[in-house]
C-alpha cells in the first residue's frame, strides 16, 4: 500500500513540475524563459494527462499482488491457482515400417497402428461413426488379424451401439479375432458390445462391473394416441431384438434374459463369467517372476571350504 502511495505522489510532484508550479530558483536570460515557458506549456498538454492516468492506474485492483490481504499480515489467505493437467494428447515415438528413424505422433494414432481401440465414452451417432471407422481402418491398413476392444461404456443409443455390434460381427465373420476387456463398466449396450467378441477372449478386470438393462425411449414423444402406440410397440419389438442377441453371446435362454431385464440387472466379473456374458477374468499372478527352483544352485565356494548351494 505504501508502494502505491508513493507511486500517486510521484505522478503528482512530476506532473505538477512539468506545468510549471514547481521551478528552479536559477536566473535566466529572458529569451531562454519565454522558450521554456512555451516547452512546459506544450510538455504540459501532451504528458500531464499521461502521468495522471497512470498515477490513477498504481489504485487499480489489477496491480495489487495476488498475496496482499487488506488488514492481514499473514499469508494464509493466498489464492493459488489451480494446477491443470496438459489437455493435449500425449505424444509416443513410432518407427514406420521401412523408416531409419522414429517420429513422434499421437497416443492413439499408435494405438491404432498397433491394433489397439479404447471406447471409453457414451455412444452415439457421433462416437459410433469414430468407432466404426477406427475398426475399418485397422483391418484394411494395419493388416491386423487380430484387434483389441479396451471398454469402459457408460451407457449407448440403441442404434449407433447396433451399427458398432453388427461392425463387430462382419470382422468375425472375416476372419479377424476380436478381443474385448471391460476395464470399468459397461452398461446397457455396452454389455452387448463387450460379449460381442470372440469366444474365448472376451474378459473383464476384476473390479468391473456389468449392467444389462431394456433400451427404452430416447426422447421424450408426443403425438396422437395412435402413434404413441405405434412407437410403444416398435420398442417391445426392440427389447425382444436385443434380449435375442443377449441370448446368442451369453447362450441363455431368452425367457430368463427377459425376466432379469425387467429390472437394472448388475453382474460383477465373476458372475459375468458363470452368466456367459464373458471367457475369464484377468487376475493378477503374483508367482509370474518368481522363478522355478528345480534343482539346488552353486553360488561358490567360501574361504572356509564349505560349498553353499
Amino acid at each position: 500500500m505504501y508502494i502505491l502511495k508513493l507511486k500517486c505522489y510521484l505522478g503528482i510532484s512530476a506532473s505538477c513540475f512539468l506545468s510549471g508550479r514547481v521551478r528552479l530558483h536559477k536566473k535566466t536570460p529572458p529569451s531562454v524563459s519565454a522558450a521554456n515557458s512555451n516547452l512546459h506549456f506544450i510538455t504540459m498538454k501532451l504528458i500531464t494527462p499521461l502521468l495522471l492516468i497512470a498515477s490513477a492506474s498504481a489504485f487499480s485492483p489489477a496491480n495489487i499482488p495476488a498475496g496482499t490481504v487488506s488488514g492481514s499480515s499473514t499469508s494464509l489467505d493466498v489464492k493459488r491457482s489451480t494446477i491443470m493437467m496438459p489437455t493435449t494428447e500425449p505424444l509416443v515415438p513410432y518407427k514406420a515400417p521401412g523408416s531409419t528413424y522414429a517420429s513422434f505422433i499421437g497416443l492413439k494414432s499408435a494405438q491404432l497402428r498397433a491394433g489397439k481401440l479404447w471406447i471409453s465414452q457414451f455412444i452415439d451417432d457421433e462416437a459410433s461413426n469414430s468407432i466404426i471407422s477406427s475398426l475399418l481402418y485397422i483391418q484394411s491398413e494395419a493388416k491386423k488379424s487380430k484387434i483389441e476392444l479396451y471398454l469402459n461404456i457408460p451407457g449407448a443409443t440403441l442404434r449407433p451401439a447396433l451399427a458398432i455390434y453388427d461392425a463387430i460381427n462382419e470382422l468375425k465373420h472375416d476372419g479377424v479375432t476380436i478381443t474385448t476387456t471391460n476395464i470399468a463398466l459397461c452398461a446397457g449396450m455396452g454389455a452387448l458390445i463387450c460379449g460381442a467378441g470372440t469366444k474365448g477372449e472376451r474378459r473383464s478386470m476384476p473390479n468391473a462391473r456389468f449392467l444389462l438393462q431394456k433400451t427404452g425411449m430416447e426422447s421424450v414423444f408426443r403425438g396422437q394416441a395412435s402413434d404413441i402406440a405405434l412407437e410403444v410397440t416398435s420398442i417391445k419389438q426392440w427389447n425382444e431384438k436385443i434380449n435375442g442377441e443377449f441370448a446368442k453371446v451369453t447362450g441363455q435362454p431368452a425367457e430368463r434374459i427377459d425376466n432379469e431385464l425387467k429390472r437394472d440387472f448388475y453382474l460383477s466379473s465373476d458372475e459375468a463369467v458363470r452368466y456367459g456374458l464373458i471367457d475369464e477374468v484377468m487376475m493378477p499372478s503374483y508367482n509370474k517372476r518368481r522363478p522355478v527352483v528345480d534343482k539346488m544352485l552353486d553360488i561358490g565356494v567360501f574361504t572356509s571350504g564349505q560349498k553353499y548351494q
